[in-house]
């Protein structure tokens, strides 16, 4: 019993003893540069694929859909990303998005689908700045005094507002998204909106 006792203090004051364990470093990785991009179309709906499906994802996740999806299935996955998942797209995004996937990723014709053959920007009813952030989802990447995954738009109007060319440039920025300027994550391109849309955005994003 004295040495059952004895074994038994020995092992709790091993126990209380502080650890001497390393502390954890931190690591870091750096991902591969976005290589890819949406099949092109005549059909308006893949600008809006541009703009507003590559908020959320890469243009990877369209060929890991079932191959030979007719109209109404793509038209039915499309919608979930907005019902089920919150995407930031309206009914008429899904129709336009829904046509072009079905056309150019799925077993539908050209004939299937409204006549949609032109490449002109959708258009949308004037709105005012926050609006058109709200339904581009671009506060999921932006805020106004700090990172997030994009710069801040106070950055972004300390490194322009002084140029001449500063609301041009903001609104071409805006339109044709990139990478490089602000770090390695690429931003979507938004050429959906309209030159007034363009022009609200550019003119908030400067008074910050």
């Amino acid at each position: 019993m004295l040495m059952f006792l004895t074994m038994s203090s020995h092992l709790y004051a091993a126990q209380d003893q502080p650890s001497h364990q390393q502390p954890l470093k931190i690591q870091s990785i750096t991902l591969p540069a976005e290589t890819a991009i949406f099949k092109s179309s005549s059909l308006p709906g893949y600008k809006v694929a541009q703009q507003k499906c590559s908020i959320c994802h890469s243009a990877d996740y369209i060929n890991l859909q079932p191959p030979g999806m007719s109209l109404k299935q793509w038209a039915a996955e499309v919608g979930k990303m907005q019902h089920a998942y919150g995407a930031p797209i309206n009914e008429e995004d899904i129709k336009l998005i829904s046509e072009y996937l079905a056309t150019t990723y799925g077993s539908a014709k050209l004939s299937e689908v409204s006549a949609h053959t032109t490449t002109t920007p959708v258009s949308q009813n004037k709105s005012d700045a926050r609006t058109i952030l709200a339904n581009n989802a671009c506060l999921s990447c932006h805020a106004l005094n700090q990172k997030i995954v994009g710069p801040a738009y106070h950055d972004v109007a300390e490194r322009y507002r002084d140029l001449p060319q500063a609301l041009n440039t903001v609104m071409a920025n805006i339109r044709s998204g990139g990478v490089g300027k602000w770090g390695n994550i690429p931003m979507p391109a938004f050429e959906s909106l309209s030159e007034d849309d363009l022009r609200t955005l550019a003119t908030f994003v400067l008074k910050q």
